[in-house]
């Protein structure tokens, strides 16, 4: 009886170990797996849900780290700030829903017609804010100038069920200002939005 004891003890002492490192795979499997979800969802934090590029918060995250690479290496980056002209009336004669449908074709629009290295996003509406790598002031003007064309020629289809589909399109403006050594998230994108509202007062003073 003893010796039968004695292999029963060894039995378990012995399974006991292979169950507990069973039981840690799995966990580990299960901890890779939750650490996946968890830097999925917090990608599709900083993501726009409609127009899948940044949102705000995901533009302001990549230009403070922007602005602290200026000011660690001095290379040159210039931030563009976009606003639609013309978008409300849109809204407000067709709906939100055919608002929406142009502000994908927008956005589709730039990120066709930006390099790799630039990124974009949605700042808020139907404000767009794009930062540009390598770019000088008189570059990043001409950008604008191409840009602002490259919006006001996108066509959009608009129809609910039953009914003729519609052409939407819209206008922009856009104002540009350069990332300096030192300078803030908060104050570049107020002094690009100032410089739009600039140039959206001259093209309406011109009739553009």
């Amino acid at each position: 009886m003893a010796a039968n004891d004695a292999d029963r003890a060894q039995d378990t002492g012995e399974a006991a170990p292979a169950a507990l490192l069973a039981e840690i795979a799995q966990l580990k499997r299960d901890l890779a797996g939750a650490e996946r979800q968890i830097a999925e969802l917090e990608a599709r934090v900083d993501i726009d849900p409609l127009l899948d590029i940044l949102n705000r918060r995901g533009f302001e995250r990549e230009l403070a780290r922007s602005l602290a690479y200026v000011t660690r290496y001095q290379t040159v980056a210039t931030l563009m700030f976009i606003d639609l002209d013309g978008f409300k009336p849109v809204n407000d004669r067709y709906g939100h829903a055919a608002g929406d449908v142009l502000l994908k074709a927008v956005a589709e629009a730039l990120s066709r017609n930006v390099r790799a290295s630039d990124v974009v996003a949605r700042l808020g509406g139907d404000e767009f804010g794009l930062l540009m790598w390598h770019v000088d002031e008189a570059r990043a003007n001409a950008r604008a100038v191409e840009l602002e064309t490259v919006i006001g020629q996108v066509r959009a289809l608009y129809g609910q069920a039953g009914d003729e589909s519609v052409e939407l399109s819209v206008g922009a403006s856009a104002g540009i200002a350069t990332l300096g050594p030192n300078a803030d998230a908060a104050g570049v994108i107020a002094a690009a939005d100032k410089a739009m509202y600039a140039r959206k007062k001259a093209r309406r003073d011109k009739g553009g």
